[in-house]
């Protein structure tokens, strides 16, 4: 039983480290750190549990910050950018196959001055979270874009952005309509409701 425990803890340890999201990570190296402070404890190697146990503080640590900042509004930011910033193109450009998955009818080499589009830069301090691009007509926004990059997509910068950021109500916005191609949209986690292939949102 105890070789299974340790060998199970191994491998947790492993596919941790293979984790793109930040709390995903976190969560795995927890389970991982607990399961060989036991195997170690009934072993005797009394350095290894020293080892796992401070590695579990400081895990559980991170965890209850990162849980506690999902719903935080002050943890995340919205700027406002230019649709051909050169920061923008970069960040398209470095997440273009990841952005195909989600929301394949997405052209960025669609974008510039004169797209029509707004684009938004999703922040948590000086990292880039996300990027939205809206098409706005009156008082409509169409999503063109809505994408959060694999790191933070365990958080909930999708709840700031539509329901606490004031992004909408700056522009005049009542009105927001998604892409019907959009891949596992969250949507409805948010407040919005379903409409045919779309989900809307009345702000």
């Amino acid at each position: 039983m105890w070789d299974v425990v340790g060998w199970g803890g191994s491998a947790l340890v492993v596919l941790s480290l293979l984790q793109a999201r930040v709390l995903r990570f976190r969560v795995l190296n927890l389970i991982a750190c607990g399961l060989l402070v036991a195997f170690n404890s009934a072993l005797e190697v009394w350095p290894m549990v020293a080892l796992n146990v401070v590695l579990c503080s400081v895990n559980a640590w991170f965890v209850t910050r990162l849980l506690r900042e999902r719903h935080d509004s002050t943890a995340f930011e919205v700027l406002q950018v230019k649709p051909d910033d050169t920061y923008l193109l970069h960040v398209l450009e470095v997440h273009a196959a990841d952005i195909a998955r989600f929301q394949p009818d997405f052209d960025a080499a669609g974008l510039g001055s004169t797209s029509g589009c707004t684009v938004y830069l999703v922040q948590k301090g000086d990292e880039t979270l996300g990027v939205v691009v809206l098409e706005i007509q009156g008082d409509t926004a169409e999503v063109r874009l809505d994408y959060v990059t694999r790191k933070y997509r365990d958080f909930s910068p999708g709840e700031f952005v539509w329901r606490r950021s004031g992004m909408l109500a700056t522009r005049g916005v009542r009105h927001v309509l998604t892409s019907p191609r959009m891949v596992n949209a969250y949507y409805g986690n948010v407040g919005f409701r379903r409409e045919g292939d779309s989900w809307v949102l009345d702000t």
